[in-house]
């Protein structure tokens, strides 16, 4: 996810969308428990009673801030779980920048699991959310009860082809900014340092991240961490905006995702331009057992721009009455 984009992340519908995940106090609703992971403090909240559902942020340097102001309110027929991964939100820092991966996002979910004694879980991931989501899935089937992959990846490959996709669309559409950003390349500088960073997250986001410019932002009212650049770089890469590399780029759940067995909804927004839906699409072929929605006035957030029929289709597919 690019830099510019992942500034753009606590978004939220306006108020005149008369849905419960506009609450006001959603967030004062929960209260920090902390988890003893391989010896690290991890930062989790839950609430409400029910089947568990676990929910994954992107980033993957975002903590869980948001996702708890879209789906805080499923405590009223779910118990909800909303954690910080290692590095992220209020969870320990790792002693050293290699412990951050997917892999071990993956483990935190897993011990998690175990701490709190559930036999199985739910799964909603967005955006890098997405990718230990499916790892889970593959490698733990049996402990998924169902899942939902919100504007996804299915690969490393996918995450490259949509940076890729993204800078043609900026270098196309802002050839006046671009020629800095070019500039700064030719001369080394990498998408994680300066000034390159800062320059490249200038760029307008409208049709890429989101389709609806009028968002605004929603956020706790209390101090948190909300992003951890560190862990960004780690997972994707230091020229990560460009050229994707840690442990992102080796991700391809393209041969195994037809044998995921948990019941699986995927969401993409048609004109996102994070997850594009040329890549998005692909899901048809290689999960062909999962239920795929298009939302047509979405880009990277359909839950906050298209709420009424996200959340209609979210009601459905997790049961809620």
């Amino acid at each position: 996810m690019n830099y510019i984009l992942r500034l753009c992340i606590f978004v939220c519908v306006p108020i005149c969308h008369l849905n419960a995940q506009t609450d006001p106090n959603i967030f004062e609703k929960f209260k920090s428990e902390i988890y003893k992971v391989d010896g690290y403090n991890i930062n989790v909240e839950i609430l409400g009673e029910g089947r568990p559902i676990f929910f994954l942020p992107g980033g993957p340097g975002n903590s869980h801030d948001y996702m708890q102001g879209a789906f805080g309110h499923y405590y009223k027929s779910h118990m909800v779980i909303f954690f910080d991964w290692l590095g992220r939100g209020k969870s320990d820092d790792a002693k050293n920048v290699s412990e951050y991966s997917v892999a071990q996002d993956v483990e935190v979910i897993e011990k998690l699991r175990v701490l709190m004694g559930f036999e199985k879980i739910s799964l909603v991931g967005h955006s890098y959310g997405t990718v230990p989501a499916q790892a889970y899935a593959i490698k733990y089937k049996d402990n998924v009860h169902n899942m939902v992959l919100v504007n996804g990846f299915h690969s490393g490959a996918m995450w490259q082809a949509n940076c890729d996709s993204y800078n043609h669309y900026a270098k196309t559409h802002f050839p006046e900014r671009w020629v800095a950003v070019d500039s700064l390349r030719k001369l080394g500088y990498l998408s994680s340092q300066e000034p390159l960073k800062t320059v490249y997250g200038a760029f307008p986001t409208k049709y890429v991240y989101y389709h609806d410019t009028s968002l605004q932002s929603k956020v706790p009212k209390t101090t948190y961490r909300g992003w951890a650049n560190d862990v960004y770089t780690a997972i994707i890469g230091e020229d990560g905006d460009f050229d994707v590399s840690g442990s992102m780029i080796n991700q391809d759940y393209r041969r195994q995702l037809k044998d995921i067995t948990a019941k699986t909804l995927i969401i993409a927004g048609r004109y996102d331009g994070v997850s594009t839906p040329e890549f998005a699409v692909q899901y048809k072929t290689f999960m062909p057992q999962a239920q795929f929605e298009m939302f047509e006035q979405s880009g990277h957030n359909p839950y906050l721009e298209e709420p009424e029929k996200f959340y209609a289709l979210f009601d459905e597919f997790m049961g809620v009455k």
